[in-house]
């Protein structure tokens, strides 16, 4: 089984880029997109629902704005938009498909980096998200969780981690989260899975020579519950084309992907 996850920044702006042609070579089975930045009647045109796919959009009530999406190779048997509050599916945040005894979801964090309230909005969202996750864990399902996190985890994930460490995505209280969802809760890092080479990231500033540079941050991730441990195959983060400020990444799963 093959899943990606993409911040497109913008679908039709991906697209223009060349976001859809690179999706028909990638054999995967479930694509999770975040940022949609449309409405779903902008979205008319056959290029948005890629011939083998069934598509699943959840737009933000703002227009331009956010929102996420699902392209299932196989059809689910049910899809779950909005995580249960309206503040955070007021902006298209959640999107998740159920495919028999697994749940693959499309989450899109939010930032805190454009001023102190929106800190504060993201601190709320990942207090719910937290209690969504242990109902998850406890569950007895399987699931992955893939998505713009918005947030770094360890300084190996982002290339000036002395000089954000006060900086949203980086702040102690942020990695202490992600350090309770994986040491304390044993969700899995799915890239952390395998060996991976030094400076691997997943998104980069479009300020300076970012991507140059590899000045870059990973807050992309496919985090898996628990019981799916050990059953990552392969990884990559595909940088050969720049659709958006974030780079697809590509996680292969000794899985196989089942309806009821």
């Amino acid at each position: 089984m093959r899943i990606i996850t993409a911040n497109v920044n913008g679908i039709r702006a991906a697209a223009r880029k060349g976001f859809f042609d690179w999706l028909k070579l990638t054999q995967a089975d479930v694509v999770c997109i975040q940022e949609t930045k449309a409405q779903i009647d902008q979205l008319s045109d056959e290029l948005y629902h890629p011939e083998g796919y069934s598509c699943f959009y959840h737009d933000a009530e703002k227009k331009g704005y956010s929102g996420v999406a699902l392209y299932c190779r196989q059809q689910p048997d049910q899809v779950i938009t909005g995580m249960g509050d309206d503040e955070f599916d007021s902006e298209g945040r959640y999107i998740e498909a159920i495919f028999g005894h697994l749940s693959v979801i499309s989450l899109y964090m939010p930032s805190g980096s454009s001023k102190e309230e929106r800190q504060v909005f993201k601190y709320r969202c990942m207090d719910h998200i937290m209690a969504r996750l242990d109902e998850m864990k406890t569950s007895g399902r399987d699931y992955i969780i893939c998505g713009d996190w918005n947030i770094a985890h360890k300084n190996e994930d982002i290339r000036n981690w002395k000089g954000n460490q006060k900086n949203s995505g980086f702040l102690p209280e942020e990695r202490a989260w992600l350090d309770t969802l994986f040491d304390d809760m044993r969700f899995v890092d799915g890239f952390r899975e395998l060996e991976q080479e030094e400076h691997q990231y997943t998104w980069w500033s479009n300020r300076g020579q970012a991507w140059t540079n590899n000045v870059g941050w990973r807050i992309d991730y496919q985090v898996l519950s628990p019981s799916l441990k050990g059953k990552v195959l392969k990884t990559d983060i595909y940088k050969e084309q720049r659709f958006s400020d974030h780079a697809p990444l590509v996680i292969d799963y000794d899985y196989t992907l089942t309806t009821e």
